[in-house]
C-alpha cells in the first residue's frame, strides 16, 4: 500500500521546486532550486513587497494561453501527444465583466476605427452571443492554457471558433509567440521528430509538420528529407550545445523542440542560480 505521507511530502516539495524555479527558463534545466530561494519571499513583510521593483513582485510565468480553433483536437494533441495533464477546465464564461476584463482595448480599437467590433475579431461575449472556454494543462514547469471563443450555439468544446484562424503564421511577424519544449538530454532528437510527427498524423493532425535543417521546396521533399537533417546544432557561443528545430502543432501554432547540453546548459543554470541568489537579498 502507497505510503500517503511520503506520497504527501513529494507533492509538497515539488510545488516549492515549481514556485521557486522561474518558469521563463522553459528549459528547468537548472535542478539547482535552493531552499534560499524557495524560502525568500517568506522573510519579507507584505508592505516591503509592495514598495519593491515589479520584478521582485512576481513569482515567474505561470502559464502560456494559446486560443484555438478546434478545442478537442488541441486538448488532444497537448495531453495524449505530449503528454501534458489537465488541471481543470472553465466554460460558458460571457457578461460585462468579462468582456471588459479581456477585449476592452480591442473595442476600443473598434471604436477608433468606425468598424463592428466583429469584423477585427471581437466576440460579443457581454451579451453572450459568444462564449469563451478555457482548459489548463500542466507540464513540469509551466502551464499551458487552451481558450476557444465560440458562438453561443456552437457546442462546448467542438471544432468551430468564433473567429477564423489566422493563415500564414510565418515566425517572423512581429507579436507572434512560439511554446517551446525542452527534450530529455538523453532522448534522439531526431527520432523524437520523427515519431511526433507520425503519431500526429496518426490522429488526422496533418499541420504537425516539423522543419528541416536542409532547404525544402515541397512536403516530399520534408517527408523524404535523411532523418537525421532534423536537428539543428548550434556549436558557436554562447549558444554551444543548443539542439533546436520548429515545427507547426495542430492549430498551426507556432512550437520549438530543444535540448540545451553543454556549456549552454551551465550558462542558463549560472543564470538561475545568480537570480536566485539576488531574489533572497530583496
Amino acid at each position: 500500500m502507497t505510503d500517503v505521507k511520503t506520497n504527501d511530502a513529494v507533492t509538497l516539495g515539488r510545488r516549492d521546486m515549481l514556485r521557486a524555479t522561474s518558469a521563463a527558463l522553459v528549459a528547468g534545466i537548472a535542478g539547482t532550486t535552493t531552499p534560499a530561494a524557495a524560502a525568500s519571499g517568506a522573510s519579507i513583510s507584505p508592505a516591503a513587497r509592495n514598495a519593491a521593483p515589479l520584478g521582485a513582485r512576481l513569482q515567474g510565468v505561470q502559464h502560456f494561453g494559446l486560443t484555438v480553433q478546434n478545442m478537442e483536437r488541441a486538448f488532444e494533441f497537448y495531453t495524449e501527444v505530449l503528454g501534458g495533464t489537465e488541471v481543470f477546465r472553465h466554460g460558458d464564461f460571457q457578461g460585462d465583466p468579462v468582456q471588459n476584463t479581456l477585449l476592452a482595448d480591442q473595442e476600443i480599437r473598434a471604436n477608433d476605427l468606425h468598424v463592428n467590433p466583429a469584423t477585427i475579431g471581437v466576440p460579443n461575449l457581454r451579451d453572450g452571443d459568444q462564449r469563451l472556454d478555457v482548459r489548463f494543462i500542466q507540464f513540469d514547469n509551466v502551464v499551458i492554457e487552451l481558450l476557444q471563443y465560440r458562438n453561443a450555439s456552437e457546442p462546448m468544446g467542438g471544432p468551430n471558433s468564433f473567429a477564423p484562424p489566422l493563415e500564414n503564421m510565418s515566425p517572423a511577424f512581429p507579436r507572434m509567440m512560439h511554446i517551446c519544449f525542452y527534450v530529455r538530454d538523453d532522448v534522439d532528437f531526431n527520432k523524437f521528430i520523427t515519431d511526433l510527427e507520425a503519431e500526429s498524423a496518426r490522429r488526422g493532425m496533418t499541420q504537425v509538420r516539423a522543419n528541416r535543417t536542409i532547404r525544402l521546396r515541397s512536403e516530399a521533399d520534408r517527408r523524404s528529407a535523411p532523418q537525421d537533417t532534423n536537428t539543428n546544432k548550434v556549436t558557436v557561443a554562447p549558444s554551444d550545445g543548443w539542439e533546436l528545430i520548429y515545427c507547426k502543432g495542430p492549430e498551426g501554432e507556432q512550437l520549438e523542440f530543444v535540448k540545451a547540453l553543454g556549456p549552454v546548459k551551465q550558462r542558463f543554470a549560472n543564470a538561475l542560480v545568480g537570480r536566485q541568489r539576488a531574489r533572497a537579498g530583496l
